[in-house]
């Protein structure tokens, strides 16, 4: 797992208010010349954080070859402390209900990640836990969450989830062959045995209320209905597939950036193919399901397609506050801003340029991608992803042609089938409507 950039103290180690590159002589780049005043005059308001990313451990026992925390641009996690300390948890959950109390909200997210969140042991997950719901009180519901390599998910740490409602979320990549491919010990070990033990565990009927879903990471070499399907094994309620993270300086495996090729699109494709028209519907696929809601109008509940304003904060071990951590995949400091738990609400976050630039929808978008025909489903796909020295974030994903032509080929289908139950009643095939 992973999440941020680093700190060596309070408000230290960041690349000042929202983090940008300003090298000497380089020209700012966006979002860090934003004009949040003039949006506020215009009647822009900034939407309340919800989702609140604990980094409560910064170290992993699995070394993944893809990870954005460990091996990509920001190398912070060396300066951060192995785990989050108990006095820092308390002040995390006091600014949650703080938050929570100015903007009247009834309900938040919490997500313990890492670093991988087992190594910080049951009973400091116990604390995190029991801290935050403590300081809302109990007219606010903290719905809690785990992201998880899956190894260490034995018998106490399923006990306690149960106890405190916690759902379980575990990155597994497909088969052993597809998983081993990159999710490795680090001696190079295999870790799929290790993995699906932990998932055995979860899944058996005492604690599968709370599996969550599974996370996988495309690797286009990997055969996508055989990778499916090994997931299918589990009956997750919910898969998450995840484009590596590039950018256009950093391009993803395979993605050439002045390539009209489609790599990316054809593999998802394929997995889009045979889920939509199985017979019953096996599992929801976020992706998919997320761009058929936005073709039919509704908002995008993901960071990963669409104009959604990002309503998410992430803390650090030591406390620093923090923008998603998949920025950490541009460059070092990307995820960072000069606020701390210490002395900052996270209110003070809402205004910050980078931060804003992800709540401002179409007023986001590069002009390649605001004239685009899919521009608004697609909404130049995951942040990070645009990244472009120079231009900053102000540019369409490196994935553009891939996520223009997997939003085709569903809008296509779901274009096909409307048609066909207006002309000839055939049923159509599985969207989610949830």
């Amino acid at each position: 797992m992973g999440t941020t950039a680093g700190h060596t103290g309070p408000g230290a180690g960041h690349a000042g208010p929202g983090a940008g590159r300003t090298e000497p002589g380089a020209e700012v780049e966006w979002p860090l010349d934003l004009d949040v005043r003039a949006l506020l005059e215009g009647g822009w308001r900034p939407t309340p954080f919800q989702q609140f990313v604990l980094k409560i451990h910064s170290r992993c026992n699995l070394s993944c070859a893809y990870c954005y925390m460990y091996e990509m641009a920001d190398q912070g996690w060396q300066r951060q402390p192995r785990r989050m300390a108990r006095p820092t948890i308390a002040r995390v959950a006091r600014r949650i209900a703080e938050h929570v109390r100015l903007n009247r909200l009834n309900r938040v997210e919490l997500i313990l990640h890492g670093g991988e969140p087992l190594l910080a042991g049951p009973d400091h997950l116990r604390y995190a836990v029991t801290e935050v719901r403590s300081a809302v009180g109990p007219d606010v519901t903290v719905d809690a969450r785990v992201q998880t390599n899956g190894v260490l998910l034995a018998q106490p740490f399923l006990e306690l989830f149960d106890e405190l409602d916690v759902l379980v979320s575990v990155s597994l990549d497909g088969d052993r062959e597809a998983s081993d491919r990159h999710r490795r010990g680090p001696a190079g070990q295999s870790s799929h045995d290790r993995v699906l033990a932990g998932l055995e565990r979860l899944t058996a009927p005492g604690f599968r209320h709370l599996f969550g879903g599974l996370l996988c990471t495309i690797d286009v070499d990997n055969d996508p209905i055989r990778t499916y399907e090994a997931l299918l094994d589990f009956a997750p309620p919910t898969i998450d597939m995840l484009l590596p993270h590039g950018t256009w300086d950093a391009p993803p495996p395979g993605r050439k950036p002045d390539s009209a090729d489609t790599p990316y699109a054809d593999w998802l494709i394929a997995i889009f193919d045979r889920w939509y028209r199985a017979p019953v519907q096996e599992t929801r696929i976020r992706l998919f399901t997320e761009i058929m809601r936005l073709l039919l109008g509704r908002p995008s509940r993901t960071e990963s397609v669409g104009l959604s304003a990002v309503a998410l904060l992430v803390v650090e071990t030591d406390g620093g506050i923090e923008q998603i951590d998949s920025l950490k995949s541009a460059y070092d400091g990307a995820a960072g801003t000069s606020l701390h738990v210490s002395r900052d609400a996270f209110d003070d976050a809402q205004l910050l340029p980078p931060i804003v630039a992800r709540q401002i929808g179409a007023r986001a978008l590069a002009p390649t991608c605001a004239s685009c025909d899919l521009g608004r489903v697609c909404g130049a796909g995951l942040y990070p992803h645009r990244y472009r020295s120079g231009t900053g974030f102000l540019n369409p994903s490196v994935y553009c042609p891939d996520l223009y032509r997997l939003i085709d080929h569903i809008r296509r289908t779901l274009n096909d089938d409307v048609a066909a139950v207006r002309e000839r009643g055939r049923p159509v095939g599985n969207p989610d409507d949830s």
